[in-house]
């Protein structure tokens, strides 16, 4: 969803949320400088709870837009016996895991220095259900997960009950073995179609497929300095992906998920942008609570969401109607 798009929802959202009887949970795995962009429309009226193992304890923060914020500073593990889990510290941080790199593999692509394991130590060890607990969560509503190769288990680590309530889903799965024993994608579509999502966005991301042998070997036989930057233009080869995953309206009809449920799921579809599926969303909820003013709300939104998006394509394409047409006589 475009920042303007955003804006325009705004109300909506502000109106919605505030008459739940729950505030939407946001578990950010790999938390990174910031919480992920996409949430930030929603942020005043959302718990947000982020995991980075470099600092000494939990905090909760307050230099935030969130409702509430709080930074834990633990691992993330599937395994609720430990207390503590090994962990390799590579050169680039954001390549530090749980799980070891994958030299042989990694030899194969110009990034493999980011993955050098520099030290290895036992860090502190949660699970996310011990961290629901302890904050008083009932469950998460949108899990994002980065945590370099193990996404899908601690996703599965969830209680069953907890996990079948999760509404949104980010995860960083692998197209390449970039560490031992990692959950690729392969392996985490498949499972995730099967438990009640359905993929909603997909970025393909990757790096150069070429050994740093090899860059080095060529360098030396051309020094002028341009072909560093040359290098970098080389074609890149996929190596992971960005995936984003939302609940199915069959999982939802399945069970027994509340007005607070579809409304979230709603909020959620508008922000990832997917107007049809937040139309299909209204209806449903129509369907199954009756012609409330919330599912007036819902349908309303969506419909005025859809047609400013005709109108802005429209006019984009007037615009570049009317270019080409002063083009051709010029």
């Amino acid at each position: 969803m475009s920042t303007g798009e955003g804006k325009m929802l705004g109300a909506a959202f502000e109106l919605l949320l505030s008459k739940l009887d729950r505030r939407p949970v946001l578990f950010d795995i790999g938390a990174a400088v910031a919480p992920p962009e996409v949430w930030q429309p929603i942020a005043p009226h959302s718990v947000y709870v982020g995991f980075d193992p470099d600092l000494r304890e939990m905090q909760t923060r307050t230099d935030h837009p969130y409702h509430q914020a709080v930074i834990v500073n633990e691992a993330v593990t599937g395994d609720a016996g430990r207390s503590h889990a090994h962990f390799y510290f590579t050169k680039s941080p954001t390549c530090s895991s749980t799980l070891k790199p994958d030299a042989a593999s990694l030899g194969e692509y110009l990034f493999a220095d980011l993955f050098i394991v520099e030290r290895e130590a036992g860090v502190r060890a949660t699970t996310l259900d011990a961290v629901l607990d302890r904050l008083a969560l009932p469950g998460v509503d949108w899990l994002k997960t980065d945590s370099q190769g193990t996404d899908l288990r601690l996703f599965e680590s969830l209680k069953p009950d907890r996990r079948a309530r999760v509404l949104a889903l980010d995860l960083e799965p692998g197209l390449i073995d970039a560490y031992v024993g990692e959950d690729l994608f392969v392996d985490a579509h498949k499972q995730l179609l099967k438990s009640g999502f359905w993929l909603s966005n997909l970025e393909v991301q990757g790096t150069v497929k070429m050994r740093s042998s090899t860059l080095r070997r060529l360098k030396s036989m051309e020094p002028d300095p341009a072909f560093d930057q040359a290098a970098t233009s080389i074609k890149i080869s996929p190596g992971w992906v960005n995936a984003r995953y939302l609940r199915t309206l069959s999982w939802l009809a399945q069970g027994d998920f509340s007005k607070r449920d579809y409304v979230v799921l709603w909020v959620f579809a508008c922000l990832d942008a997917q107007l049809g599926f937040a139309g299909d969303l209204a209806v449903e909820y129509e369907k199954r609570f009756g012609q409330d003013d919330t599912a007036r709300l819902m349908l309303a939104e969506t419909l005025q969401a859809i047609s400013r998006l005709g109108h802005r394509r429209r006019s984009i394409f007037e615009k570049a109607r009317a270019f080409f047409s002063v083009w051709r006589r010029v």
